[in-house]
């Protein structure tokens, strides 16, 4: 007969799925939430538990298992641009860890459906798990390696957090005043433009300009820069943030612009 500790059981599965959440974030190049992920790591705890408990058998069934596992990346990815896809890779990185953990445990005699887990066993099972991620998303990796640095922006009283790629290509600069601009997509503004998000997403820079000379909180704070990419030219809007820290070190000097096409695996953003 099995004897499981309850509070053992709760307490290594809160480990392991905030681990998981953690991992799951570094190969898809996240800016890291690491409350969502303690969140979700409680709810995959508390259903470690309940599977257990007289009565709810039922819930250690596949589709059961599959369906916390999807609320699980849901909780911990729904403010992501592409939360499908994280939760895609939460579930791969998930069953590539539960692979490792058995194929370990029978290599160490364990076998039942609970085993007490050893912190050795838990962490090669971790590196194994993070080195298969490293091989199949080698490329997110690389670029969360080498480019990316987190920036923190506060702006019209409210702040963003997003991850922005250190793109040497990027030589955007203001004409009046001859500071740099760090290109931002919408969605990682929308913490702080909230329902005005979608104008950017919509309307063309001189639209935006025109319609946020009505809306109280973005009246006299956009205007217009020009750009050349690739040939082509254009206008983009900026406006100069309340505070911006990029890498851990503030600057006043920068711009943020604003740009559907600032955005790609791993970033939100161009410095």
């Amino acid at each position: 007969m099995e004897i499981i500790y309850i509070d053992s059981l709760f307490f290594i599965n809160l480990l392991t799925d905030y681990l998981l959440c953690l991992c799951t974030a570094r190969i898809c190049g996240l800016c890291l939430k690491r409350l969502r992920y303690f969140s979700a790591a409680i709810l995959g705890a508390l259903y470690s538990v309940l599977v257990f408990l007289p009565g709810l058998g039922f819930l250690s069934s596949p589709l059961m298992k599959l369906c916390a596992g999807v609320s699980m990346a849901l909780i911990a990815y729904a403010g992501e641009e592409k939360p499908f896809r994280c939760a895609a890779v939460f579930l791969a990185v998930s069953a590539a860890f539960g692979g490792a953990l058995w194929a370990l445990g029978l290599s160490d005699g364990l076998s039942g459906r609970y085993t007490r887990i050893s912190f050795k066993l838990l962490l090669s099972a971790f590196t194994v798990c993070y080195s298969l991620g490293c091989i199949i998303f080698r490329c997110r990796v690389k670029n969360a390696d080498r480019k990316r640095v987190k920036v923190e922006l506060s702006f019209l009283g409210e702040s963003a957090e997003f991850m922005a790629l250190l793109d040497t290509g990027n030589a955007l600069t203001d004409p009046i005043s001859g500071a740099d601009i760090m290109v931002v997509c919408p969605h990682a503004l929308k913490p702080v433009f909230k329902e005005n998000t979608s104008l950017f997403e919509q309307l063309s820079p001189v639209e935006l300009i025109e319609i946020s000379q009505h809306i109280d909180e973005l009246k006299g704070k956009l205007r217009l820069v020009p750009y050349t990419a690739l040939g082509v030219s254009g206008m983009l809007p900026v406006f100069r943030p309340d505070s911006l820290v990029t890498d851990g070190k503030s600057t006043n000097e920068m711009l943020v612009a604003v740009s559907k096409s600032a955005s790609g695996d791993g970033f939100e953003a161009l410095i």
